[in-house]
């Protein structure tokens, strides 16, 4: 299935917004914190762990002295996109504004974690394209929809076999997995620290740390 990513009207710019180049650079900022600025973009389904391993990271991230900062799929809906709702057409909408910010703090010289389901491929391609080469990284939380739903930390998924919710993904809304994801942590039979060292691991190897 591909995404129904849609351009909204409101999404065209005027001519008379016109984009502000600033005096300090995004390398002079990388430069005065000392790391590989990247967005770390977590996606699998409801349950995998994606918020709970990428909290990790963040947590081993700063104890190595580098600057990070987790966006998390519920807490921006509590804010930024408290105003969309779970139908395909709003999660696309909502992976779009937070691709739009991730590439804001990526430019800060920020380490960005994101954990969202983000389950349709074509919008996590259209938020590396934001950013330069080299500066997303898609990590894949790869776990079955069973223990998924075994876990059901918040009760989701009972209500989604219920019919109390609709459009939730793996249910009766798809999840498109990654085909070739950046960093993969196939996370049964793992603790939340192997899955977080795995990922500090490759992020050593490939250069950001």
């Amino acid at each position: 299935m591909k995404s129904p990513y849609v351009t909204k009207d409101n999404d065209s710019v005027s001519d008379d917004v016109v984009w502000h180049k600033s005096t300090v650079t995004h390398e002079q900022r990388a430069k005065q914190k000392q790391q590989t600025p990247v967005a770390l973009w977590f996606t699998g389904l409801s349950g995998s762990g994606k918020s709970t391993v990428a909290n990790a990271v963040e947590s081993k991230l700063l104890s190595l002295g580098k600057h990070s900062y987790l966006l998390d799929g519920d807490n921006v809906r509590h804010g930024l996109n408290k105003d969309l709702s779970f139908s395909d057409t709003d999660r696309v909408e909502n992976i779009r504004r937070i691709g739009e910010v991730a590439k804001l703090f990526v430019d800060s010289g920020i380490i960005v974690l994101t954990a969202f389901i983000s389950p349709f491929i074509a919008d996590r391609e259209q938020a590396r394209t934001l950013l330069s080469t080299g500066g997303f990284l898609e990590v894949f939380i790869d776990t079955p929809l069973p223990v998924c739903e075994l876990r059901d930390p918040k009760g989701l998924y009972k209500k989604a076999r219920a019919g109390e919710i609709n459009n939730f993904t793996g249910i009766d809304s798809i999840y498109e997995a990654p085909v070739s994801a950046d960093i993969h942590v196939e996370t049964e039979g793992k603790s939340v620290e192997n899955c977080a060292e795995e990922i500090i691991n490759q992020l050593s190897k490939l250069g950001y740390i």
